[in-house]
């Protein structure tokens, strides 16, 4: 008769792979009241998706950091990515209207459109420079 571990891994098709240093020892922690709602709160802050890594970190002595979220914060990054995604899209919304320009008008009509684009997109660098202006206001004052 083999081993359990040759035939069990020469006969498995499929599953989970077989782990080397298993965790099967269970520890078991009473908590008072107030002693479990300050260890739910540092779990909370602490940011770990499962209260048994909490636990080991803090039995092991592992550090662990802290993550606050700011909900304005996180609206500010949210609406400048979606400010960003509209600036390519004007960018590729730009070459795609200069190609047309060339190929369907004619020289002194195109250059005519041309200016007008140019002066719209000035106005929007400038747009653009605010916006860098208002990211560097935000950044002094949050880091």
């Amino acid at each position: 008769m083999k081993e359990e571990t040759n035939s069990r891994s020469k006969w498995s098709k499929g599953g989970r792979p077989i782990k080397n240093d298993p965790a099967k020892n269970c520890v078991m922690v009473r908590f008072s009241d107030q002693e479990y709602a300050k260890f739910l709160s540092m779990y909370e802050e602490s940011g770990v998706y499962a209260k048994s890594i909490f636990v080991k970190a803090r039995v092991f002595n592992e550090s662990f950091r802290v993550i606050k979220t700011d909900e304005g914060t996180l609206k500010y990054v949210a609406k400048l990515t979606q400010l960003h995604a509209q600036f390519r899209a004007v960018g590729v919304n730009y070459n795609q209207v200069v190609k047309q320009l060339k190929s369907n008008f004619s020289e002194q009509k195109a250059l005519a459109l041309l200016y007008k684009l140019e002066k719209i997109t000035l106005e929007l660098v400038t747009t653009q420079q605010k916006i860098i202006a208002l990211c560097e206001e935000f950044k002094q004052r949050f880091f």
